[in-house]
């Protein structure tokens, strides 16, 4: 209790501050209880409106056309670069002792026989050595004939005994060594007569002048090397190199097609003879194929062959479902739990029908016809079989 001095009035302060801690007591009571009835009603509200609000659901995964190719019979083929050659190049030279070159009979392109001359070498020294030897091999005979007469007559006389036995040998012998040398001079004039021609330069055999390196006028011999190049027959040849496996597939008789780099134009050919040996550093092999002869086939220049060597079973795809990359060509399967798989493959003949899988699938397989270009392995998939009847459209 306190005085008030001014007024003489007596206060009492308790009485006050008693009775407003009472009031500031009863709100927070009030405030207490009013939060926790709210707590009580939210956690009221979600156990009866089923607790946590669920997440939304997932996107469907995209949908992608498949196709099951199966297996196909087809014509197994090997495809290949390589050049042209003549199949049998004959290189003509100089058979004898060689000269001047007096004329020359023929171009590059012309066809020849077998025998036919080619370029004629001038002769004129080798003429008259020829002509002396066959005056030689009358003169021979001059002595032969006379020999023999002589001999002739001496045996008439035997019978009457002017002439020794004795002497009818000497005229024998005489009789022979003069008959002995008309053969010698004989064989001496045909010796002649075979190096005068084999100054005439002749194809051994039919066939297609090549090359030509012989003037009138030019000094030849032996060491020349090849005047003219003639292909045997006219019939070329590609020889194409091929990887190990390839040229496992092949057998002689094997038809082919080749066309000349640049040209639209295919040839047929046969393979006629296969390498016995594989390159072991590169591992290749050689096939050669041989064609008959066409203007538009020049020897030396650069050719595409495409080898069929029977026929196998392989899946054949769209081209629009095989892929390719830095590592080589590939196609997207799906698999069971429908996700997008990577198959890498070979591929062989590409054609109106498709493309032949050489290797890499069975042919059961789902594969991605198209748009495999902006998916991933391991993306998942809804897989749609396609429709047949839009597959050859």
């Amino acid at each position: 209790m306190g005085m008030n001095v001014e007024s003489g009035i007596e206060t009492d302060y308790s009485v006050y501050d008693y009775d407003d801690a009472q009031a500031r007591r009863r709100r927070w009571v009030i405030i207490g209880g009013a939060v926790a009835l709210l707590i009580v009603a939210v956690i009221a509200g979600m156990m009866i409106f089923g607790g946590e609000k669920a997440a939304p659901p997932a996107p469907p995964a995209p949908g992608v056309t498949v196709i099951v190719p199966g297996r196909t019979t087809v014509a197994a083929s090997v495809s290949a670069t390589g050049t042209l050659f003549a199949k049998r190049e004959m290189p003509v030279g100089i058979a004898g002792e060689g000269g001047m070159v007096q004329r020359v009979l023929v171009e590059p392109g012309d066809w020849v026989a077998a025998g036919q001359t080619l370029a004629v070498i001038e002769r004129s020294v080798q003429a008259q050595e020829a002509n002396s030897l066959a005056a030689s091999i009358r003169v021979a005979q001059a002595d032969a004939d006379l020999a023999q007469s002589e001999l002739d007559r001496a045996k008439a006389l035997v019978a009457r005994g002017f002439i020794s036995k004795a002497d009818i040998d000497r005229k024998t012998a005489t009789r022979d060594a003069a008959t002995a040398r008309v053969a010698v001079a004989r064989a001496q004039y045909g010796q002649s007569r075979a190096q005068i021609g084999r100054l005439d330069i002749r194809s051994p055999a039919a066939g297609l002048v090549l090359t030509r390196a012989a003037e009138p006028g030019q000094v030849v011999g032996p060491g020349n090397g090849a005047l003219f190049r003639v292909a045997k027959g006219g019939e070329l040849e590609i020889r194409a190199l091929l990887a190990e496996q390839d040229i496992a597939r092949l057998k002689v008789g094997d038809q082919a097609e080749v066309t000349p780099i640049g040209g639209k134009r295919a040839f047929q050919g046969t393979v006629w003879q296969i390498s016995p040996i594989i390159d072991p550093q590169s591992r290749q092999g050689t096939a050669r194929v041989q064609m008959r002869y066409d203007p538009a086939l020049r020897p030396g220049g650069f050719a595409a062959v495409t080898i069929t060597s029977g026929s196998v079973s392989a899946p054949r795809l769209p081209e629009s479902a095989v892929l390719h990359d830095e590592k080589g060509s590939y196609a997207y399967a799906v698999g069971p739990d429908s996700k997008v798989v990577r198959r890498d493959v070979k591929t062989g003949d590409v054609t109106d029908a498709g493309v032949v899988i050489l290797s890499g699938l069975q042919g059961n397989e789902k594969i991605v016809l198209s748009a495999g270009a902006f998916l991933n392995p391991g993306d998942k998939v809804t897989p749609q079989m396609a429709d047949p009847a839009t597959l050859g459209r």
